[in-house]
C-alpha cells in the first residue's frame, strides 16, 4: 500500500470529523498532509479533493475547521461532476466546494463553451457568478489570442439548475471587433437542448419578396410540446409569421409547420399548412397522417418552400410481420399546377391491402394470397369528366424453386387475380366489369463463377424465362394508375409491367437475360446486364416508345459500378435494332471527405399515351468541394435540353469549425407561368456553436502551436 495512499486515508478521515451528522464526507489525497496548533490542515502537492461527485485539483489547500473553509493555491482544476470545469489561479471555498471565490478563473461548460473571467462565485452550489467575463467556444492560442467570436459582458451568472447563462451588457465580437450589443442577454448552456428564447435570426433576399429578416422565437411548453415562431419582414412590404408546433406523446407524435402572409404580390392574405402525426396502435399497428394545404397556386415557389405542384393529404393505418402485411389509407389530391381543374381529377383515393405468406404443406413452395380494395372519387357530376371507380380484388400466388444437374437453378411461378369493377358517370364503359387474369411462369437461371486469382471473382448468369398470361381488351377498362411504364431490370422477368391494376399484360412471352459481375476484394464491383422480351405476337399493348411494344421489344442493357471511397455509377438504354434511343438514364456518384459529385441525366421519347407531347432531356448537377479546413463551396443545376435552357442554379458556401457555423446561399429559378415568376433567392444563416446543445459544427479552424 503506498504512502500517498495512507496519507489520503488519514486526511480523509480528519476531514470527516467535523462532518460526522453530515450524509457524505469529503476525501482528502495530497503528497504531504499537516496539522498545526489550530487544528488547520494543510494539504501540499498533488493536492485531489473529492465531495458528492466533485472533484478539484491544487497545488495546496489549507482547511479551516472552525470556518470550514478552503484556501487554495493554484493552477486549480474543479470539476463539478455535472459538466463544468473550472480552472484558476486561486480559491477560496467552502468545505463542501459549493460556495466561494476563485480568482483569475476560466468555465468550460460540456467541454465546449468556455467563459473566462477575473473573478468566480460559487454561490450554494446552484450559481457561478463571473466578473468582467469573455465567452466563447472557439479554440484560443498563445500566438492568437482572439477569438473567432466572443461575448463580453460586465457580468455573468451561470444557473446550473436551470442550465441558463444570463449575460450583463453583453458585446458581441467578431475577430475583436464589435458588432452588437444588448444591456442583456439570456442563453442555454451546452447541455440543454429546449429552452424559451430567441433562436439565430436569418437574412433572406428574394427577386419578388425584397430583403427580409427571419427571427424565429422557441417557446418550449414542457417536456413534450413546443412553439416556434417565426416572423418575416422584409423591403417589399412582406409581413409574415411562420409556425411549428411539435408534441410528443407516450405512444407518437404530431407536428404542424405553416405560415400566413401578407405582401403585394397577390392580394389579400396567403399562407400554408402541413400537418403530421405518428401513433403505435395496439397489436403491431401504425397510425400515420399528413395532411397539406395552401392558399393560391404560386405561394409554395414565391416563399421559396417547395416546387411541388400537387398536394397530397393521407391518413394510413399499417401492420408488417415477417408472413403478413395489412394497410388501409385514405388520401387527398389537390392539383396546383397550371390547367388543372381539380373537379376533374381523382380528389379522393382509398386503398386497403391485405397480404399473407405461407409454406404449401405438400407440393412445397411459398404461397400468398392477397386481398385489395380500391377507389378514387371525382366531385365533377359531369359525365367521363366525373369517372368514379372502385376495385375489389383478390390474388393467390404460389412459386417453388429447384437446384437442377449442373447448378442450374429452376422454378415454377403461378398466380389468378380476380377483379371486379364498379364504373360510375362514364357513359363509355359498363357499369360493372368482372376480370379473372392467370398466368403461369417458368424460369432457368444458370450462374457461373470464376475465381480469376487474387481474389477476384467473376460470376456469368443466363436466364430464361416463360411466362403466359391472359389478355384483355384495351377498351375494357379506364386506365388511370398504369399511364407511366418503365422498362428496366427490376421489371424484365415480372407477370406484369404495368405498374398499377387498370391495365394486366398478356399473351405468351420470353424473357431472356444475362447478367455479368466482377467482384474484387479492393471493394470494386462491376456489374453489366442485358435483355429482351419475345412474344408468340404482337398484342398491341405496349406502345413503341415504351420500348415494349412489338413482338420483340426493345433491347435493355445496364451497368451499375460500386466503387470505393464512395463511388457509384448507373447507366440504363432501352434502344431498338438500329441503335435509336427510346428510354435512357445516367446517374453518377462521387463522395469522398473533401470533395463530392452527383450527377444525372435522363431521355425519354415523346408518347402520347403517356401524355408527353415532346422528347425530354434533362441533366442535373449537384457537387461540394472542401476549399480548407472550414469552408466548403457548393454547385447545384438542371439543365433542360428540349427547351435548351437551364430551369433552376444554385450556389452555396459553407463555413463550419468548432465555434461558428456560417451558411450563404444563392438560387435562380428560370421558368415561369401565369402563376410562378422567375425569382432569384438569397440566404445568409449564422450560429454560434456552443449554446443549446448544438455541438460542434465541424473541425476545430485553428491548431496552437507547442
Amino acid at each position: 500500500m503506498s504512502r500517498r495512499f495512507l496519507i489520503g486515508l488519514l486526511a480523509a478521515l480528519a476531514l470527516a470529523v467535523p462532518a460526522v451528522a453530515a450524509a457524505e464526507t469529503a476525501s482528502l489525497i495530497a503528497d504531504r498532509i499537516t496539522i498545526d496548533a489550530e487544528q488547520k490542515l494543510v494539504a501540499e502537492g498533488n493536492v485531489e479533493v473529492l465531495y458528492r461527485g466533485a472533484r478539484l485539483r491544487a497545488s495546496r489547500v489549507s482547511y479551516d475547521r472552525t470556518g470550514e473553509r478552503l484556501a487554495i493555491d493554484g493552477p486549480i482544476a474543479l470539476n463539478d461532476g455535472e459538466g463544468a470545469i473550472v480552472v484558476a489561479d486561486a480559491a477560496d471555498l467552502s468545505a463542501d466546494l459549493r460556495d466561494g471565490i476563485l480568482r483569475s478563473a476560466r468555465v468550460v461548460l460540456d467541454q465546449q463553451l468556455q467563459l473566462a473571467a477575473a473573478e468566480v462565485n460559487r454561490v450554494q452550489g446552484r450559481y457561478t457568478r463571473l466578473s468582467r467575463t469573455v465567452a466563447s467556444s472557439c479554440r484560443v492560442c498563445a500566438d492568437a489570442p482572439t477569438p473567432l467570436w466572443e461575448i463580453r459582458a460586465r457580468r455573468v451568472v451561470h444557473d446550473q439548475e436551470e442550465r441558463q447563462i444570463y449575460f450583463e451588457s453583453a458585446q458581441l465580437r467578431f475577430g475583436g471587433v464589435p458588432v452588437f450589443w444588448l444591456p442583456y442577454l439570456r442563453m442555454p448552456d451546452p447541455t440543454l437542448d429546449r429552452a424559451t428564447g430567441f433562436l439565430m435570426p436569418q437574412l433572406t433576399s428574394n427577386s419578388a419578396l425584397g430583403v427580409g429578416l427571419q427571427v424565429p422565437y422557441f417557446i418550449r411548453m414542457g417536456d413534450h410540446r413546443d412553439l416556434t415562431l417565426i416572423p418575416q419582414v422584409t423591403t417589399k412590404d412582406v409581413y409574415s409569421l411562420g409556425f411549428r408546433y411539435r408534441q410528443a406523446f407516450r405512444r407518437g407524435e404530431i407536428a404542424f409547420v405553416g405560415a400566413l402572409s401578407h405582401d403585394n404580390i397577390i392580394p389579400g392574405r396567403r399562407g400554408w399548412l402541413t400537418a403530421a402525426g405518428r401513433f403505435d396502435l395496439p397489436r403491431g399497428f401504425t397510425l400515420e397522417f399528413d395532411a397539406e394545404t395552401v392558399s393560391d397556386r404560386a405561394y409554395l415557389t414565391d416563399y421559396g418552400l417547395s416546387d411541388q405542384d400537387r398536394l397530397d393529404s393521407r391518413i394510413e393505418i399499417s401492420r408488417t410481420r415477417r408472413d403478413e402485411h395489412i394497410s388501409a389509407r385514405l388520401v387527398h389530391f389537390h392539383s396546383i399546377r397550371e390547367g388543372e381543374v381539380n373537379a376533374f381529377l381523382p380528389s379522393i383515393v382509398a386503398d386497403l391491402r391485405i397480404e399473407r405468406r405461407f409454406d404449401m404443406p405438400g407440393i412445397g413452395g411459398v404461397a400468398g394470397i392477397a386481398l385489395v380494395g380500391h377507389a378514387r372519387y371525382r366531385s365533377s357530376s359531369l359525365d367521363v369528366l366525373g369517372r368514379d371507380v372502385a376495385r375489389a380484388g383478390l390474388r393467390a400466388d404460389w412459386s417453388r424453386n429447384w437446384v437442377l444437374p449442373a447448378g442450374v437453378l429452376g422454378s415454377l411461378s403461378a398466380e389468378v387475380t380476380g377483379d371486379l369493377y364498379r364504373i360510375g358517370q362514364d357513359s363509355g364503359y359498363r357499369g360493372h366489369v368482372r376480370r379473372v387474369t392467370p398466368a403461369v411462369a417458368a424460369e432457368l437461371r444458370w450462374p457461373l463463377l470464376r475465381d480469376a486469382g487474387g481474389g477476384v471473382t467473376h460470376m456469368l448468369e443466363p436466364v430464361a424465362q416463360l411466362a403466359w398470361s391472359r389478355r384483355h381488351p384495351q377498351d375494357q377498362l379506364p386506365n388511370e394508375d398504369s399511364l407511366l411504364l418503365e422498362f428496366d431490370e427490376g421489371n424484365l422477368f415480372s407477370f406484369n409491367r404495368y405498374p398499377g391494376a387498370d391495365r394486366r399484360e398478356g399473351g405468351a412471352r420470353l424473357n431472356l437475360g444475362l447478367g455479368w459481375t466482377r467482384i474484387a476484394p479492393t471493394g470494386w464491383t462491376l456489374g453489366v446486364m442485358a435483355g429482351r422480351i419475345l412474344r408468340a405476337r404482337d398484342e398491341g399493348q405496349f406502345t413503341r416508345a415504351s420500348g415494349l411494344g412489338g413482338k420483340r421489344s426493345d433491347w435493355l442493357a445496364a451497368v451499375q459500378v460500386q466503387g470505393r471511397d464512395g463511388l457509384g455509377l448507373l447507366g440504363r438504354a432501352v434502344f431498338d435494332d438500329d441503335l435509336t434511343l427510346a428510354r435512357g438514364e445516367v446517374r453518377l456518384r462521387l463522395d469522398r471527405a473533401d470533395y463530392g459529385f452527383s450527377s444525372g441525366w435522363v431521355w425519354a421519347r415523346a408518347d402520347l399515351a403517356e401524355d408527353r407531347l415532346t422528347d425530354t432531356s434533362e441533366w442535373v448537377v449537384d457537387a461540394r468541394y472542401r476549399l480548407s479546413q472550414s469552408w466548403t463551396a457548393m454547385v447545384a443545376a438542371r439543365h433542360d435540353f428540349t427547351a435548351e435552357q437551364t430551369t433552376a442554379a444554385a450556389l452555396g458556401l459553407q463555413f463550419a469549425n468548432e465555434c461558428l457555423r456560417l451558411d450563404l446561399s444563392l438560387s435562380r429559378r428560370f421558368t415561369s407561368s401565369t402563376s410562378v415568376r422567375p425569382s432569384t433567392d438569397f440566404g445568409l444563416s449564422v450560429d454560434l456553436v456552443g449554446f443549446g446543445g448544438s455541438g460542434a459544427a465541424g473541425p476545430a479552424g485553428r491548431t496552437c502551436r507547442r
